[in-house]
Protein backbone atom coordinates (compact mmCIF):
# COMPACT_ATOMS: atom_id res chain seq x y z
CA UNK A 1 0.00 0.00 0.00
CA UNK A 2 2.87 2.39 0.80
CA UNK A 3 4.42 1.75 -2.60
CA UNK A 4 1.14 2.61 -4.31
CA UNK A 5 0.84 5.91 -2.41
CA UNK A 6 4.49 6.82 -3.11
CA UNK A 7 4.01 5.99 -6.80
CA UNK A 8 0.87 8.13 -7.03
CA UNK A 9 2.62 11.05 -5.28
CA UNK A 10 5.66 10.79 -7.59
CA UNK A 11 3.44 10.70 -10.68
CA UNK A 12 1.43 13.68 -9.41
CA UNK A 13 4.63 15.67 -8.81
CA UNK A 14 5.99 14.82 -12.27
CA UNK A 15 2.70 15.78 -13.97
CA UNK A 16 2.60 19.02 -11.96
CA UNK A 17 6.16 19.91 -13.02
CA UNK A 18 5.43 19.18 -16.65
CA UNK A 19 2.29 21.32 -16.62
CA UNK A 20 4.09 24.09 -14.72
CA UNK A 21 7.03 24.15 -17.14
CA UNK A 22 4.67 24.50 -20.11
CA UNK A 23 3.60 27.89 -18.75
CA UNK A 24 7.12 29.22 -18.17
CA UNK A 25 8.69 31.26 -20.96
CA UNK A 26 12.50 30.86 -20.71
CA UNK A 27 12.94 34.13 -22.64
CA UNK A 28 11.45 35.94 -19.65
CA UNK A 29 13.48 34.23 -16.92
CA UNK A 30 16.10 36.57 -15.49
CA UNK A 31 15.00 39.41 -17.79
CA UNK A 32 14.42 43.02 -16.76
CA UNK A 33 10.97 44.49 -17.44
CA UNK A 34 10.58 47.71 -19.40
CA UNK A 35 7.34 49.35 -20.42
CA UNK A 36 6.43 51.16 -23.64
CA UNK A 37 3.37 52.52 -25.36
CA UNK A 38 2.97 51.93 -29.08
CA UNK A 39 2.66 55.37 -30.68
CA UNK A 40 3.31 54.67 -34.37
CA UNK A 41 3.32 51.84 -36.86
CA UNK A 42 6.43 49.72 -36.86
CA UNK A 43 8.93 49.78 -39.71
CA UNK A 44 8.16 46.96 -42.13
CA UNK A 45 10.98 44.45 -42.66
CA UNK A 46 10.66 41.86 -45.42
CA UNK A 47 12.78 38.72 -45.25
CA UNK A 48 12.92 36.19 -48.07
CA UNK A 49 13.34 32.64 -46.76
CA UNK A 50 14.89 29.70 -48.63
CA UNK A 51 11.54 28.61 -50.10
CA UNK A 52 11.15 32.03 -51.71
CA UNK A 53 8.34 33.02 -49.36
CA UNK A 54 8.46 36.56 -48.00
CA UNK A 55 8.12 36.93 -44.23
CA UNK A 56 7.05 40.32 -42.90
CA UNK A 57 8.10 41.62 -39.47
CA UNK A 58 7.56 44.97 -37.82
CA UNK A 59 10.41 46.73 -36.03
CA UNK A 60 9.84 49.21 -33.22
CA UNK A 61 12.39 51.51 -31.56
CA UNK A 62 10.89 53.36 -28.62
CA UNK A 63 11.85 54.84 -25.26
CA UNK A 64 11.13 52.27 -22.56
CA UNK A 65 10.99 52.71 -18.80
CA UNK A 66 11.69 50.29 -15.96
CA UNK A 67 9.72 50.20 -12.70
CA UNK A 68 11.92 52.98 -11.26
CA UNK A 69 11.28 55.25 -14.26
CA UNK A 70 14.76 54.81 -15.77
CA UNK A 71 14.79 55.28 -19.54
CA UNK A 72 16.35 53.00 -22.15
CA UNK A 73 15.88 53.15 -25.92
CA UNK A 74 14.91 49.63 -27.02
CA UNK A 75 14.43 48.01 -30.41
CA UNK A 76 12.42 44.84 -30.99
CA UNK A 77 10.47 43.11 -33.74
CA UNK A 78 7.03 41.57 -33.92
CA UNK A 79 5.50 39.13 -36.37
CA UNK A 80 2.43 41.36 -36.58
CA UNK A 81 1.75 45.06 -36.32
CA UNK A 82 1.02 46.04 -32.73
CA UNK A 83 -2.11 47.94 -31.77
CA UNK A 84 -1.62 51.70 -31.59
CA UNK A 85 -1.73 53.07 -28.01
CA UNK A 86 -1.23 49.57 -26.57
CA UNK A 87 0.96 49.25 -23.46
CA UNK A 88 3.68 46.63 -23.81
CA UNK A 89 5.89 44.96 -21.21
CA UNK A 90 9.26 44.23 -22.83
CA UNK A 91 11.57 41.59 -21.35
CA UNK A 92 15.20 42.63 -21.84
CA UNK A 93 18.49 40.78 -21.17
CA UNK A 94 21.94 42.38 -21.16
CA UNK A 95 23.53 40.30 -23.93
CA UNK A 96 20.40 39.49 -25.92
CA UNK A 97 18.29 42.64 -25.99
CA UNK A 98 14.51 42.25 -26.01
CA UNK A 99 13.74 38.54 -25.69
CA UNK A 100 9.96 38.65 -25.31
CA UNK A 101 7.03 41.01 -24.91
CA UNK A 102 3.39 41.04 -23.91
CA UNK A 103 0.57 43.56 -23.99
CA UNK A 104 -0.45 44.75 -20.52
CA UNK A 105 -3.18 46.95 -19.11
CA UNK A 106 -2.37 50.51 -18.05
CA UNK A 107 -3.09 49.64 -14.40
CA UNK A 108 -0.46 46.86 -14.50
CA UNK A 109 2.37 49.33 -15.19
CA UNK A 110 4.42 50.51 -12.18
CA UNK A 111 3.60 54.12 -11.27
CA UNK A 112 7.02 55.63 -12.03
CA UNK A 113 7.18 53.98 -15.46
CA UNK A 114 3.62 55.09 -16.25
CA UNK A 115 4.41 58.68 -15.26
CA UNK A 116 7.35 58.69 -17.70
CA UNK A 117 5.21 57.20 -20.49
CA UNK A 118 2.67 60.00 -20.09
CA UNK A 119 5.30 62.71 -20.71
Amino acid sequence: MKKLIVTIVVIAVIVGLILGLRNINPNRLGADSYYIQITDSGDTIEDKISTGEVMIRYEYTLPAFDKKGNKKELTFTSGHELRKDAYINLFWKENKGVTSYQEVQKEDIPEKALNELKR
